[in-house]
C-alpha cells in the first residue's frame, strides 16, 4: 500500500504500514504436496516468450525448504530490460502449497509498499491477505520486488542513520531550514548511490512487473492469477498493460489512479487521512476511556494541539529517546490504516497527553520495522523512495512546493503541513523518473476486479473508482468501510466475492457495494 511519503518538513511518513504490519501476523501450514525440487516453463508457456529475453523465461529454478512450512527459490531477471544480455538481478519467491488435495495454480501475491515483502506477507501474514477457502484452492507466491528487502535490495543508511533520519524536522520556512531539509536529501540520495550502486536506476515498478511475468513462465503458468493491494494495484495494473493476454484472474485492492502526479496522490492522501482521524475521533468518544471530549471536530483540535506542543518541545521516551513531532506523527497515522488497530491509537494518546509519548513511539517503531534492540528488519523505507523516484517526476521548484503545501494545510489541517516538500527526496535523486503517470486500459485483458474501500485514508476510494473505469474490463467492488484496503479484513460479502471470482470464475457485478 502506498505508505504516505516520508516529508522533510516533519517526516511524519510511517515506513511501510502495510496490510503486512496492520492484521494479525499468523503463520499457517501448508499442509499439501511439496512442490518439486526443480521447476521450469513449460514448452506451451515458453511459445509465448520474447525471443530476446528466452534465457530467462527458460530457466530453472530449485525449491528448497525454508521458513518451517514453506519453500523458496530465486529468479534471474535482466537488470535492464533494454539490455538484457547485460547484468541480471535475482528475485526472492516463497511458496505456500494448497491445503487441498487438488490445487487450481498459484497466485502471486504483492501487500503493496512500494517496499513491501510479499515473502513476509504469504510467511508471516496469510490470514490476514486471503482466506481459508482461498489457500485450500491456490498456491499462494509471495515475492519481493526488485530492490526489496531480499530481491537485490536498495541500501542506504545504517540504523543509527535510519534512527536520526526518521526524527529529522526542518523549520522550510526559513532559508538555513530549507538549505538543511536540502542537504538532507541530498546526502541521503548520495547514500542510497554508494550503497546500492548502478541498480539503483532499475528498480521502477515497470521492470517489476516485466519480473512477474519471467515469475508466472517458470512457475508454468500461462496466465498470471494476482492479488495486490495498495501498490499492489500499480504493480498489477501495470502487468496488465503490458501483457493482457496473459492476465488470468486478478483482483487489485485499495486501487491506486495510475494517471495522478505524485503531488495529487499526496493531496488525496492527506484528505483521506484527515477523514480518517475524524472517524476514528468519533468512535474515540463513544468509548468510556477516550481521552479526548466535546464534538469530534474539537476532538480532532485536540490531537491537533498535542501535535503542536510536540513540535515546540519534543517528548522524552521511557527508552531516553527523543520523540520529535516528526515521530510522533508517524505513529498517530499508523493505526488508521485499520480500524481494528484504533484502541491502540486511543491508548497512545492517552499516554502522550500525560507526557509519556512511549506507546507512540513504539508505533512508528512497528511501521518502520524498528525493533527495541534498535535493528530494522526491512528496508521499506529506501525502496519507497527508490521506486517513487523512478514512478514519477518530481522536479519542482521550492515556489510550487509551499504551494503544494497551502493545499495540504487546506485539505489536512491536522497532518498536511507535515506531507510537504517531499520532492525534496526526488529532486536529488541520481536517476531521473521513467515516464509521466498516464491512464492504464489493459485492452484486451479478462474482467479484473477493483476492490475499494469508502474510508481507505492511504489509497482513497475515488482512485479505486478511477482505476475500474480505466481499465477495459474494470469491475468495481465496494466495501463501505474504514481502513485500508477490504480483503482479509473481516467482510464476508467480500470475502466470498473474491474467492468465488477466483475459484469459480464468477466475476462480481459492477458496482456491487457490501
Amino acid at each position: 500500500m502506498p505508505k504516505i511519503p516520508r516529508r522533510h518538513r516533519a517526516a511524519a511518513a510511517v515506513a511501510a504500514c502495510g496490510l503486512l504490519l496492520v492484521t494479525a501476523c499468523t503463520p499457517f501450514s501448508d499442509g499439501g504436496s511439496a512442490p518439486p525440487e526443480t521447476m521450469s516453463a513449460p514448452p506451451e508457456v515458453l511459445e509465448q516468450a520474447p525471443e530476446r529475453l528466452m534465457e530467462f523465461y527458460s530457466q530453472s529454478i530449485e525449491w528448497e525448504p525454508c521458513a518451517e512450512d514453506f519453500h523458496c527459490s530465486t529468479v534471474k531477471v535482466p537488470m535492464d530490460y533494454e539490455n538484457p544480455d547485460g547484468k541480471t538481478l535475482k528475485i526472492d519467491i516463497t511458496r505456500a502449497a494448497a491445503t487441498g488435495s487438488d490445487p487450481m495454480g498459484s497466485i502471486l501475491v504483492n501487500p503493496g509498499g512500494p517496499g513491501g515483502s510479499g515473502i513476509d506477507a504469504v510467511q508471516d501474514n496469510a490470514s490476514g491477505i486471503s482466506t481459508d477457502r482461498l489457500r485450500e484452492s491456490y498456491n499462494l507466491i509471495g515475492f519481493d520486488p526488485r530492490g526489496v528487502k531480499r530481491s537485490s535490495p536498495v541500501e542506504c543508511l545504517s540504523d543509527k542513520e535510519r534512527d536520526k533520519f526518521r526524527a529529522e524536522i526542518f523549520d522550510v520556512e526559513t532559508k538555513r531550514g530549507l538549505a538543511k531539509a536540502r542537504a538532507s536529501a541530498e546526502d541521503y540520495a548520495s547514500q542510497c548511490a554508494k550503497h546500492t550502486g548502478q541498480k539503483l536506476g532499475f528498480f521502477g515498478t515497470e521492470s517489476a512487473a516485466r519480473d512477474m511475468d519471467i515469475i508466472r513462465a517458470v512457475l508454468g503458468e500461462k496466465k498470471l492469477d494476482y492479488l495486490g493491494f495498495s501498490y499492489g494495484t500499480l504493480l498489477g495494473a501495470t502487468y496488465a498493460e503490458f501483457f493482457p493476454k496473459t492476465v488470468g484472474r486478478m483482483v487489485l485492492d485499495g486501487g491506486i489512479d495510475p494517471s495522478i502526479t505524485s503531488a495529487q496522490m499526496t493531496l488525496g492522501q492527506a484528505k483521506a487521512f484527515e477523514d480518517a482521524l475524524l472517524a476514528y475521533a468519533k468512535s474515540c468518544l463513544q468509548q468510556q476511556k477516550c481521552p479526548l471530549n466535546g464534538s469530534p471536530e474539537q476532538a480532532v483540535g485536540q490531537i491537533r494541539q498535542l501535535i503542536k506542543s510536540v513540535e515546540a518541545s519534543p517528548m522524552t521516551a521511557k527508552s531516553g529517546r527523543t520523540v520529535t513531532a516528526a515521530l510522533f506523527v508517524s505513529g498517530l497515522i499508523l493505526p488508521l490504516y485499520n480500524d481494528a488497530n484504533w484502541p491502540a491509537l486511543t491508548a497512545a494518546l492517552q499516554a502522550a497527553f500525560q507526557g509519556d509519548p512511549t506507546p507512540m513511539l513504539k508505533l512508528a517503531d512497528l511501521g518502520a520495522s524498528r525493533q527495541d534492540d534498535g535493528d530494522y528488519t526491512t528496508n521499506s523505507s529506501a525502496a519507497f523512495t527508490a521506486v517513487n523516484c523512478l514512478d514519477y517526476p518530481m522536479n519542482l521548484s521550492v515556489e510550487q512546493m509551499r504551494q503544494n503545501e497551502e493545499q495540504l494545510d487546506q485539505a489536512s489541517p491536522t497532518l498536511g503541513r507535515f506531507l510537504a516538500y517531499g520532492a525534496m527526496s526526488c529532486n536529488a535523486w541520481p536517476y531521473d523518473a521513467e515516464e509521466p503517470p498516464e491512464p492504464i486500459h489493459a485492452k484486451g485483458a479478462p474482467p479484473i476486479v477493483v476492490v475499494g474501500t469508502t474510508g481507505d485514508p492511504a489509497t482513497p476510494y475515488q482512485w479505486s473508482k478511477a482505476l475500474a473505469k480505466q481499465l477495459q474490463s474494470g469491475v468495481l467492488l465496494t466495501w463501505e468501510g474504514q481502513g485500508h484496503t477490504a480483503y482479509g479484513r473481516g467482510s464476508e460479502c467480500i470475502a466470498d466475492a473474491v474467492d468465488n471470482y477466483f475459484i469459480e470464475g464468477t466475476v462480481p457485478d459492477d458496482g456491487t457495494r457490501c
